[in-house]
């Protein structure tokens, strides 16, 4: 049996620092997916959505959910599996890309969206959020490519 260079068996620092952050951050996405489900109008109140806000996204079709489930979970999944160095990082992180994806176009063109949830400050959160996973996708396939994942 031959054995793996060094440099396949041992992950680099920034790896799991990188993990760390993504687990943390990701995790703020999922407690607002949880929290919207479980006692939404309570929850919304408390980060200080208006009424217009609250049943906008009360109205939100079930389908756009899935994907903002899907947005959510894959990328906590994403996270979870760059710090086991699992290859399919990659793939939750895409699969977090279409959620993400999916629900973001979907808010764009939609013309009931209130205008207090289009504000600079609503825009600067979705422009973290997109370049966030972006940066994580991108480090995952780097990582991939090294052979640093499995």
């Amino acid at each position: 049996m031959q054995d793996r260079p060094p440099e396949l068996n041992r992950a680099p620092a920034h790896l799991w620092a990188i993990g760390v952050i993504g687990l943390l951050w990701n995790s703020f996405g999922c407690l607002d997916y949880t929290m919207t489900k479980l006692d939404p109008v309570a929850y919304m109140t408390s980060v200080g959505m208006g009424a217009e806000e609250i049943a906008y996204t009360q109205m939100l079709p079930g389908w756009l959910s899935a994907f903002w489930a899907l947005g959510v979970w894959g990328s906590l999944a994403g996270s979870v599996l760059l710090l086991v160095r699992s290859r399919h990082a990659v793939a939750a992180f895409a699969v977090s890309l279409i959620g993400l994806a999916v629900s973001q176009v979907y808010q764009y063109l939609d013309p009931t969206l209130p205008a207090s949830m289009h504000s600079p400050g609503m825009v600067a959160m979705m422009v973290l959020i997109w370049g966030a996973l972006l940066f994580f996708i991108g480090y995952a396939r780097v990582m991939a490519r090294r052979g640093v994942l499995r």
